[in-house]
């Protein structure tokens, strides 16, 4: 079990909180003891000055007492059994002020005294040179104690106290801070949060707050809506799709059980054999329809299919060597068109393009496959009545079928371009209806394995003539 909190914003600021009170215990510790540091050595460095001050005034058979100026006023001059023989006015009276004794080699000893009673006191302690000692007092050993009650900065834990209290009080502040902060930036992803649970597929509409500006939380509550728009009209997709579907499924459906129960209920009247002759087309629209259907929602599934290497412009002089009846077919196709695909659906593109141009064309069909840039283009025009610019879209969408088709086809089952405008996508490519002289002009463009120039290629020209079944 963590003992982490859960919300992110707890532990923004508890990882915040740990790292700004370590931070500022190491910065507030090294500024203690850089400022106990300095004020003791400053209080040393003043007493020895005045201890070296009153040194200076000893004079053969004349020792005057010494002169306070400063924080020093405790100055002592003690002989080598303990004796005080002279004495600044604070200390007067009192026994030596230091037991120290510094050696002839190291005559200059920086110490603390705690007396019994009392404060404790900071000492300089100077052993006299040995010279003055002989001409003063004989070569008899005399000290000079020279110091200060020790202050309250350097006696007691206060400025330790401070500082503690003053890296609490800042570590408490920043915590305050990061929470606020993070909770006024945690509020709109609140907000987000809110509006996400609230949409439910039968209500898509709604769309989460965007924060103004260009922030990490205004480009996610963008990509959120973004996501909702396209979830929303792939859900009206789909409702469109499920109702269009269940419509052209019906009509067959209906029609199929209408023959059906004619023949159970006037035996004498239906010809047995041609209601099962035209239940026979019925279940065959039915399956070609189901068939599409299934090839429709794997490609919008994004199914894995397996890919190769394809030759295009071989596939498709294949294709059209393999249509027999109908119009003249005039095909010119370049070599080498190699693209990553499936071999099946690139045929089943093909196909289609060429069903649907059988089937409008007054006599002549013109097939090309070449290469244009980085694309191996595959187009195929009829000499047809062409498709309005209006209807160039629709004819893509499913069980759509212009009345000239549904003339000539009445069978059809309006999947086969839907099914092709998806392999072509499924391919990172297009296919698309673009402006002809006469007829429809269906343009399928798909990326070359190798997108590098090369070498020009042999173009050949068939003409293939072809009659009507």
């Amino acid at each position: 079990m963590s003992l982490l909190p859960d919300s992110l914003r707890a532990r923004t600021t508890l990882a915040v909180t740990m790292l700004s009170l370590v931070f500022l215990a190491v910065i507030g510790a090294s500024l203690d003891f850089l400022a106990l540091d300095r004020s003791e050595a400053a209080v040393y460095q003043e007493a020895q000055r005045a201890a070296t001050n009153w040194i200076g005034s000893f004079q053969p058979g004349s020792t005057p007492p010494p002169v306070v100026k400063g924080r020093i006023d405790l100055l002592q001059l003690v002989d080598s059994h303990g004796r005080v023989v002279l004495a600044s006015p604070a200390a007067a009276g009192r026994p030596a002020i230091g037991t120290v004794r510094p050696s002839p080699d190291n005559r200059i000893l920086d110490t603390v005294s705690c007396p019994p009673h009392g404060r404790c006191l900071m000492l300089a302690a100077i052993r006299l040179a040995p010279l003055e000692t002989r001409e003063i007092w004989r070569g008899d050993p005399h000290f000079i104690y020279a110091g200060m009650v020790q202050p309250a900065l350097l006696a007691t834990h206060l400025l330790e106290s401070l500082t503690a209290a003053g890296v609490l009080l800042t570590t408490g502040l920043i915590a305050w801070g990061n929470w606020w902060i993070s909770g006024r930036s945690m509020r709109a992803v609140e907000g987000i949060r809110k509006t996400m649970a609230e949409i439910t597929v039968s209500d898509l509409s709604m769309r989460v707050p965007q924060p103004p500006g260009r922030n990490e939380y205004a480009l996610l509550a963008c990509t959120a809506n973004q996501t909702l728009a396209r979830l929303e009209e792939a859900v009206k997709q789909q409702r469109r799709f499920a109702s269009t579907t269940s419509h052209e499924l019906r009509t067959p459906l209906t029609g199929l059980r209408t023959r059906l129960e004619e023949a159970v209920l006037y035996p004498t009247e239906v010809d047995p054999r041609q209601t099962i002759r035209e239940a026979l087309l019925v279940t065959e629209r039915l399956e070609t329809i189901v068939d599409d259907l299934l090839v429709l929602a794997r490609l919008r599934a994004g199914d894995p299919t397996a890919q190769e290497s394809v030759d295009l412009g071989a596939l498709v002089r294949d294709e059209v060597a393999a249509q027999t009846g109908g119009p003249r077919i005039h095909i010119r196709a370049a070599r080498d068109l190699v693209v990553q695909g499936n071999r099946i659906q690139l045929i089943r593109v093909v196909d289609n393009l060429l069903a649907n141009a059988r089937r409008h064309a007054d006599g002549r069909i013109e097939v090309t496959a070449e290469r244009a840039g980085e694309y191996a283009v595959v187009t195929v025009t009829d000499d047809g009545a062409g498709v309005a610019p209006a209807d160039r879209e629709r004819v893509f969408e499913r069980f759509v079928r212009l009345d000239d088709g549904r003339r000539r086809e009445p069978g059809g089952s309006g999947l086969g371009l839907a099914i092709s405008r998806d392999i072509a996508h499924a391919h990172e490519g297009t296919l698309r209806i673009e402006d002809s002289p006469r007829g429809a002009r269906f343009v399928l463009r798909v990326p070359l394995m190798d997108p590098v120039a090369r070498p020009p290629t042999r173009q050949i020209s068939l003409g293939i003539p072809a009659w009507r079944a």
